[in-house]
């Protein structure tokens, strides 16, 4: 029984469709193909045979889905968007395999976008429209322009951006944020004519007592660092020098905070996910950190992350 509908000037060949899938005219799907639930291919779509559709896709007009490429679940592809699956093509010359492409839960992908072959797409991520995918988008995360920048992330209800937590000089803090497990500090500063000081005690005002520090510098601005959590690690994050974003997440929330000022500085607790980006050319961003390096404390895998913190 077909519970699907196929425009009559659809060619559709493939026998796994979900139920409440629409597939509009002149679209072509291949035998191999499989499609899931309440989908909408529009008008003039091409679907190859090794290709996998999860359930409540979106995929507008001019799109062509090659061998390799699988959507998850609620993904969405504007108009005329570019898939690849093969880094060296040559007429009549075909891999063994063709480059695995994932197109993650939620993510969209906008206008006339080129994804590169062998790409992740990170859940909920958002791909602008006319960027040019080089390398793997990370969860969440807004890329923009050729090649793509990482250029915001988006909000834990996915509607839209994370505003960042923004201080002006004067502006007074009590330190809370969304995210469990962060938490903002105000430091002191003394100025005289001779310049200006701040300062922090390790057993009073820092919420733990460091086992290192490093530096970070000389960070190309459209590069990302961090993303990663600790299991058992405390960090305290300072810029001393210039500025940087920082995203915070708990797994249930996100918030982003600048961080321009060498008297601010944020507490990252264990199991939470931190991710540090746009830096300016200049900035110094100082870790302490309350454990000597340990690489079995890190979680580095976003959806390990996630899965460890429903267990605890």
């Amino acid at each position: 029984m077909i519970n699907f509908f196929a425009h009559p000037n659809a060619l559709v060949e493939t026998k796994n469709i979900g139920k409440n899938t629409r597939i509009w005219a002149f679209s072509h799907v291949l035998p191999g193909a499989s499609i899931g639930e309440d989908c909408n291919l529009c008008d003039q779509v091409f679907v190859e045979n090794d290709v996998v559709i999860g359930n409540r896709v979106t995929i507008k007009s001019g799109v062509q889905l090659w061998d390799g490429i699988t959507l998850e679940n609620d993904v969405f592809i504007g108009p005329n968007a570019t898939f690849t699956n093969d880094p060296f093509p040559r007429s009549k010359q075909y891999p063994a395999t063709f480059s695995r492409t994932v197109i993650c839960k939620g993510a969209s992908i906008g206008a006339n976008a080129t994804i590169l072959p062998g790409l992740t797409i990170g859940q909920y991520a958002m791909v602008g429209a006319g960027t040019v995918v080089t390398k793997d988008v990370p969860p969440f995360a807004i890329v923009k322009g050729n090649p793509a920048r990482i250029t915001g992330y988006i909000h834990a209800n996915n509607d839209h951006s994370i505003s960042p937590v923004t201080l002006d000089n004067e502006f007074k803090i009590d330190g809370r944020l969304e995210v469990k497990g962060a938490r903002l500090y105000e430091m002191p500063v003394i100025k005289d004519l001779r310049g200006s000081l701040t300062f922090s005690e390790y057993d009073k005002s820092l919420p733990f007592v460091p086992q290192r520090f490093f530096l970070v510098f000389d960070v190309p601005s459209q590069e990302v660092r961090g993303e990663h959590a600790h299991r058992e690690c405390h960090q305290f994050l300072v810029c001393i020098k210039g500025s940087c974003f920082v995203v915070l997440d708990d797994g249930q929330n996100r918030a982003e905070v600048l961080l321009n000022r060498p008297n601010l500085g944020i507490h990252i607790s264990p199991m939470v996910w931190a991710i540090e980006y746009k830096y300016s050319s200049d900035a110094v961003l100082m870790v302490l950190a309350s454990d000597v390096y340990r690489a079995e404390d890190y979680i580095r895998d976003y959806n390990q992350f996630l899965n460890e913190v429903k267990k605890r």
